[in-house]
Formats: C-alpha cells, sequence, structure tokens
C-alpha cells in the first residue's frame, strides 16, 4: 500500500509500472555489462577503445519527452520523466551509456545560504535557457565580510525512507529502488566567490585586494570541507563507482574506489568516491594567478577523495602545470577551446582525456555531417594512444531534429572504427 502522504492514481501508478517493467528490461540486456566493463577499463587507464556519450537534458521539449508525460499527480510526473528520459536515452541514441537496474533517490538534505543572498532577473527565452543579471551581496570585501557565515546542513531521514517506501509500494517488485546520490556538482568554489561578489571582482581583487581575496577562498574552502565531513559523519555518502554521474560528463565505473577492504554497510568516506573541481570562471585568469588563488584551495579539498575528475568549460592546456600536482587526478575534460594535440601529448596513457567536442556541430540549423567526421577525425589524431573518451554535452538544441543525437553516435563510432 502506496503511503498516504503521495496521492497515487491508479492510472498513475499503471504508466509508472509499465516505465519500470521496461527499464528493468532493458537494464537485463548484456550490452550494459559490456558498457561498465569498457567504462571500467577506461578509468583504470586500460581503454580498449574510446568511450561515446551523448546528453540531452536541456532539450527534453524539443525530443517530445516532456509532452508524453502522462502522469497526473506532481510526485508520479517527475518520476515518470526520469523514466521516459532513461527509455529514450536507451532505445535513440545508442551510446556506452549504461542503464542500471533500479531507480535511484538520495537523501533529502538541505543547506543553508552563506547569510546573503544573491537575486537572479532572468530574460525571456520562450521557456528556454536564457542569460540573468544577480545582485553580488558583497560588494566591499572588508567591510562586508563579516555578513557572511559558514552553511548549515540538516536531512530528513524519516522523509527520505518514507519516499523510498512509496516508491517501493508502487513499483518496486519490477525495479528496485535504493539511496545512492550526490549533493554537489562540484567542489571548485569559483561559482560561489563569483555570486557572493561578482566576476569582475574576483578577477580585479586579485590585484586590488589580494588580502582580502585570500579570505574569501579559505572560508569557502572551509566550508566545502564542512560539508563533506558532515555529510560523512552522518554516514550520507553513497559509493560513485557504478553507472553515477560523475565529473562533468562521464560515468564512474571503476574497481578502484571503494578503498580496499571496504565492504557493503561500511561507511562510506571522501576517500571512496569520485569528486569533481573545476575553475570555468577563471579562464581570463593566467595560471600564475590561478596557482595563487584557486589551485591551493582546491587542493586541500580533492586530496581527501578517491579520484579526482578535473575541469569542464575552461580550456585546461594553459594551467597544465599546475592542474597535474592534483596527487589523485584522473581523468581531465578537454573542452572545445582546448588545445587538444598538446593535452594529448600531455595526458598520454597516465590519464583519461575526456574530449568535449563543441555542441554547436549538432545544433546550428544546417546539419555538416563532413564538419561533424573532421572533428572527430582531430580528436582521434590528437588523442591517439589515450585513454579517451568523447562526450557530446552542454546540448541546448538541435533545430528540433532529434534523429541528430542517434547519428552523431553514428558518426562518431564510424570514425573510431576507422582510424588507422
Amino acid at each position: 500500500m502506496a503511503s498516504n502522504e503521495w496521492k497515487v492514481i491508479p492510472s498513475d501508478a499503471a504508466r509508472l509500472r509499465t516505465l519500470a517493467a521496461r527499464v528493468a528490461e532493458i537494464a537485463r540486456d548484456g550490452v550494459n555489462d559490456e558498457y561498465a566493463r569498457l567504462w571500467s577499463l577506461s578509468n583504470s587507464l586500460k581503454g580498449e577503445r574510446p568511450m561515446v556519450m551523448i546528453e540531452h537534458h536541456g532539450i527534453r521539449d524539443e525530443l517530445g519527452i516532456e509532452a508524453s508525460i502522462a502522469c497526473v499527480e506532481e510526485w508520479a510526473r517527475g518520476v515518470e520523466s526520469e523514466l521516459v528520459h532513461t527509455i529514450y536515452h536507451f532505445e535513440k541514441t545508442h551510446d556506452d551509456v549504461v542503464v542500471a537496474p533500479w531507480f535511484s533517490i538520495n537523501w533529502a538534505v538541505t543547506e543553508s545560504d552563506y547569510g546573503v543572498q544573491s537575486p537572479k532577473t532572468y530574460g525571456h527565452n520562450e521557456g528556454k535557457l536564457a542569460s540573468y543579471h544577480w545582485e553580488t551581496p558583497i560588494k566591499d570585501l572588508d567591510k562586508d565580510f563579516s555578513r557572511l557565515h559558514p552553511r548549515t546542513f540538516s536531512v530528513d531521514r524519516e522523509k527520505t525512507l518514507r519516499w523510498k517506501k512509496h516508491l517501493e509500494d508502487v513499483f518496486g517488485d519490477l525495479l528496485p529502488v535504493r539511496i545512492r546520490g550526490t549533493f554537489w556538482w562540484t567542489v571548485g568554489m569559483t561559482w560561489h566567490a563569483i555570486n557572493l561578489i561578482g566576476l569582475e571582482n574576483l578577477m580585479l581583487f586579485m590585484y586590488d585586494n589580494p588580502k582580502g581575496l585570500h579570505r574569501l577562498m579559505t572560508f569557502l574552502h572551509d566550508d566545502h570541507i564542512a560539508f563533506a565531513e558532515w555529510l560523512e559523519k552522518e554516514g550520507l555518502f553513497t559509493p560513485n563507482n557504478e553507472n553515477d554521474y560523475i565529473g562533468s560528463g562521464s560515468r564512474g565505473h571503476t574497481m578502484e574506489l571503494p578503498r580496499k577492504g571496504w565492504k557493503p554497510g561500511d561507511r562510506v568516506t571522501m576517500k571512496d568516491q569520485w569528486v569533481l573541481s573545476e575553475s570555468q570562471e577563471t579562464v581570463g585568469v593566467g595560471p600564475e594567478l590561478f596557482a595563487e588563488f584557486v589551485f591551493p584551495y582546491q587542493l586541500e579539498i580533492v586530496k581527501r577523495f578517491g579520484l579526482l575528475y578535473y575541469g569542464c568549460c575552461e580550456p585546461v592546456h594553459s594551467r597544465w602545470h599546475v592542474i597535474k600536482q592534483f596527487p589523485n587526478l584522473r581523468k581531465v575534460s578537454v573542452s572545445p577551446w582546448c588545445d587538444e594535440a598538446f593535452m594529448g601529448e600531455a595526458l598520454g596513457r597516465d590519464y583519461v582525456y575526456c574530449r568535449k567536442p563543441n555542441p554547436a556541430l549538432i545544433s546550428t540549423e544546417k546539419w555538416d555531417e563532413e564538419a561533424i567526421r573532421e572533428d572527430l577525425r582531430k580528436t582521434l589524431r590528437a588523442a591517439k594512444g589515450c585513454n579517451l573518451e568523447i562526450v557530446m554535452k552542454d546540448v541546448h538544441t538541435v533545430s528540433d531534429q532529434p534523429w541528430r543525437l542517434g547519428r552523431w553516435v553514428e558518426i562518431a563510432r564510424e570514425e573510431i572504427d576507422r582510424r588507422p
């Protein structure tokens, strides 16, 4: 009997059970075991072939996913959307993403702000991704710093367990429900910094008030560590070594995590997990200033974790001599603005080369297949011999032609097969 906290309409339950049964059926397909094996090899620096992955969370409207949602109750619509998305991805893209045999939820954790707010005003773009402006609450680092306070955290265990039981009552006999998730995307900190002081000030304070900026970065570093330590103490961390989204576009399959000797039921620590760090916001900052104002604070956080994925959209080649000092660095994002050839030489077989092609290749009105192929060939030449992943992400439109997703994957596989 499902919980009264979330109203169950028979038609909603029937719809969710149908979708859950389909996800479970897909998960039993042997291709998932093969993809998991290949991801694990690549993440262990023993890749057999380049891994291929494409994301499309940002274009659900163009895919017709949201229009297909049939459930009535809001909770059911959210679950339905996730299940439909999983099915669509498997049936339409045919990339290397693994479909897992369960439905994952996360602990209901809440966190406070820093004692100040950064209200945002968004532009109008017909409901799609748009620009925004925000008011920075910290104008003067010295005078306003006292307004900041560390975040506080709480977890509603009872609500989480009720939610889990509710879903199990609806479809758990078809698709098991488990608690497994993460509580942040990145521990890079510069995103938090610019929300507080602004992007221009982040750069200007490196010259105008370096002492104040170091004070802010120390504050953010201490707060991030406090959150991680709280999660660890509360037993809320879960492994992220399987079909878990890690880094800025990848999967976490590995036999190296959790730590040696860990057994199911043991407390999960930071050392048992992947972590992402990046600093996209400092793309206009030289490597020396990055090394002084960002890297030391990142280092003190990420070295507490098992394996590190570094980077997102920033071109890391200019600061590689700094980044490579991370002791647990395993995967590196090679963005569209990165020197691919340089990174191929630098990474070799010692790291995972996670290439992010420019999404404009599949987003613009004109579909130019030769341009796509040449882009892939350039990557395959630059990363020859590397542990290579090719991840098409940050896709916000395909010009209302969703077939492009699967076709890009086909082209990528064709070019991989043709490489010398």
